[in-house]
Order: structure tokens, then sequence, then C-alpha cells
């Protein structure tokens, strides 16, 4: 009996010894299939500059007589914030990297949340970018309703009123896309852009037109800079290690039709 008790344990451990084995085979698979990381003290940024050819201010301004509570935010005209130049120099420009990644390089979406706030009756910002999976947050910062309306197209379209001052909801997309349009439906004057991507490596540019990405591996990528009204434009630079590379983007206005 002794001896058959031994066999029986015997046999067990090395039933347990067979799966450990398996189990450990899956692990280091997927250890192997994981992307290495670099070292940032090697990364180099890309600096620049969009310009603007029209010194003229293009911009339109706002008529929100049809919500008093909207006009009534305002002391001064307001514009829509689609074509902001100022001294030759182009806002609300997204700039990202468009392919020229490492291949199967990732990256963990942040736990930071973005906030797209609709204050004054405009969305705030009125460009802007966030990773896969980045929660955001949409908030009502007017006591006025407005109506929450993004028009994706690899993402889930939704559509949701926010009535009250101090609403908010949390939102996430699942798929990279340039960019997602926002809307509302109530006051048809506001309008957002959202780039998102799959990676860190964006910047919108200011009102003096600069942007920066930084900590980017060495190597050459296509840089893209997207305008709602003016179009695209892409680039291909090198990025050395440790150091900088500047790139310069010049938009026109649109010939007349």
């Amino acid at each position: 009996m002794i001896k058959r008790n031994s066999l029986l344990v015997l046999f067990a451990l090395c039933l347990v010894a067979v799966f450990a084995a398996c189990g450990g085979g899956e692990k280091e698979q997927a250890e192997e299939t994981a992307p290495a990381g670099f070292d940032e003290s090697k990364a180099g940024t890309v600096n620049g500059k969009v310009a603007y050819t029209d010194t003229a201010d293009p911009d339109t301004p706002i008529a929100m007589d049809a919500d008093p509570v909207c006009a009534g935010l305002h002391t001064t005209p307001v514009t829509t914030e689609k074509i902001v130049a100022k001294d030759g120099n182009l806002a609300n420009v997204f700039v990202y990297v468009k392919s020229g990644l490492p291949a199967g390089m990732t990256f963990d979406a942040p736990a930071e949340k973005k906030v797209l706030d609709q204050q004054g009756c405009q969305y705030h910002p009125h460009i802007s970018g966030i990773q896969v999976g980045q929660p955001f947050v949409i908030r009502n910062s007017d006591a006025t309703l407005h109506n929450i309306h993004a028009m994706p197209t690899a993402n889930a379209e939704f559509n949701e009123g926010q009535p009250f001052k101090d609403m908010e909801k949390e939102r996430t997309f699942t798929a990279k896309e340039v960019m997602v349009p926002f809307k509302c439906d109530v006051h048809p004057w506001m309008s957002s852009y959202m780039g998102v991507l799959d990676h860190p490596y964006y910047a919108v540019s200011g009102e003096d037109g600069s942007f920066s990405i930084a900590k980017l591996p060495p190597g050459t990528y296509e840089i893209e800079a997207w305008h709602e009204e003016l179009g695209t434009q892409t680039q291909q630079v090198t990025v050395p290690e440790s150091g900088t590379v500047e790139i310069s983007f010049s938009f026109a206005p649109k010939a007349a039709a």
C-alpha cells in the first residue's frame, strides 16, 4: 500500500512539472514579444514653427444673440478660432508623428485626465490631443444647456446633453483617429477637434506658431501638421541621438472658389 501511494505521489508531481513547464513557455514567449524600451537620455526633440502667409486677421466673429446667456458672458466680440493667426504665425495646428516609430513600441495610456470644457459657449481647448484609452472629462462651465456631440469614424459616436452648470462626463476613445470633431447641437458655432493617437508624440501650435515634440527615439519620422480649414502638410525629419532638429510648416489661405 505504501509503495502504491508513493507511486501515485510521484505521478502527480510529474504532472505538475509538465504543466508548469508549459506555463513557463507561454510566459517566456510573452516576455520575448514585449517591446524593448529605449534609453531616454539618447532621445531627441523636434522643435518647429507654423507660419501663415496672410497678414490680415482671418478669423470670424461669432454672433451669440440666439442664446442671451451666451451673449451675456462676453463684453467683447469672440471669434470662431478656426484660423488664429498673428504676426504671420498660425495657432491651433495639430502636429504629430504620423509614422516612423520603432516596430513593436507601445505606450500605456496616461492616467492624467484631459478636460474639454464648455466655457463662454465655446469649447476649450479648440484643438487638442489625447492617447487611446486616456480618460478625458467633458465639463459644462456655463449656466445654460450644452449638447456634446462627438462625430468620430473609427471610434463610437456619442451625443448627450449637459443642461446644468458644472456637470461632467468622463469618456475614452478606443482607436487612433486624426481628428475627432465635436459640436454642440444647441449652439451651432461651437466646435472642437481632438487627435487620438496610440503614442504621446504630438503637439498643438501656440499663438506664436511654435510647437515641440520631445523624447523621441533617434530615427527618421514622417511629421504631419493638420489644420481644420487649411488641410494637412507632411515632412520627413531625422531626429539625432540626444539632439534637436528644427522644422517649419507654412500654410496659405484657401484659394477662392
